[in-house]
């Protein structure tokens, strides 16, 4: 007996995944020190942001999904900016931004802080552009806050009910989800990635290396944790029927994360929405074939 506990927590030792030091992360993939911002009227919250591109050009805010960072946006952002402001973020507690020390993660949260965001920015009027959870964030942002948003743009976003996530209760966090905080081998975080690509070869070492570093920032997984615990879906047809800003959905059909299905309900529900649907593409298309979603998103936009 004492044999096997030893090598249990052998075991154990080996698995252990403490979070790396910030300083190692921000020499890594911090650009410059002043990307990373104090968000003012919010005590304590900071968070990491990228604005490129002509200042006097239309605004395009966005806001990455679950488990992600700016960084998802990154060929997208080359590209746009040559046009457009380009602004993304790190929601509290990913990437290289901080924990909320406030400890909420809600939506309504969210839209707190993007809100005071806005207004430090001096920007009456954005493109809204979210993924997955981010999408979810944009599009309740749009509906309670339709004077700031002049388009949306969601990328396979969250909302519907789906197995595990039902309306009006938190969803059950599995065992193995808050053991993660702690135990996190990269070959099982690379796994979890898997799914979120119709062609898994795309899932190349570096970009598998940059989930694993960013996720390991202090306090992220915990952060990850509670905003999965504190999240509370409702029906979201009443909130998305008052959305007045023109709205592009980008789907990937093979999308194993959020069913493509839902593109359906969103049409059926959005009153200025249309759709496109990206065959042999994933839940990932900014990253998957960045160039596809990328082709859709520029159509859509002003000139």
């Amino acid at each position: 007996m004492i044999a096997v506990v030893a090598a249990l927590l052998g075991l154990a030792a080996l698995a252990w995944t403490p979070d790396l030091p910030q300083a190692e992360l921000d020499a890594k993939y911090l650009r410059q020190p002043s990307d990373r911002i104090t968000l003012r009227g919010q005590p304590g919250v900071r968070l990491h942001m990228r604005d490129s591109g002509p200042r006097t050009a239309p605004a395009l805010l966005m806001l990455h999904g679950f488990g992600a960072s700016l960084h998802t946006w990154e060929t997208w952002a080359e590209t746009l900016s040559a046009h457009y402001r380009v602004i993304r973020i790190d929601l509290p507690g990913c990437g290289l931004s901080p924990p909320d020390p406030s400890g909420m993660y809600t939506d309504a949260r969210s839209e707190q802080l993007l809100l005071a965001l806005l207004d430090q920015l001096q920007l009456a009027q954005v493109t809204l552009i979210g993924h997955s959870i981010g999408g979810r964030i944009a599009w309740s942002f749009a509906a309670h806050r339709p004077e700031r948003v002049a388009r949306l743009v969601l990328i396979a976003p969250d909302g519907f009910a789906s197995p595990g996530f039902d309306y009006g209760k938190a969803p059950e966090v599995p065992v193995s989800f808050r053991l993660m905080t702690q135990v996190l081998p990269k070959p099982l975080l690379r796994m979890s990635l898997v799914p979120a690509f119709a062609n898994p070869e795309v899932l190349s070492d570096r970009l598998t290396q940059r989930y694993f570093d960013l996720v390991r920032a202090p306090g992220a997984r915990a952060s990850l944790l509670a905003r999965m615990q504190q999240t509370v879906l409702t029906d979201p047809r009443p909130q998305l029927r008052h959305i007045t800003a023109p709205t592009l959905l980008i789907w990937g059909e093979q999308d194993a994360m959020i069913p493509f299905s839902h593109a359906a309900d969103y049409l059926a529900a959005l009153p200025r929405a249309s759709l496109v649907a990206l065959p042999a593409i994933g839940h990932l298309p900014q990253e998957e074939q960045p160039g596809r979603g990328l082709a859709a998103l520029q159509a859509f936009l002003p000139e």
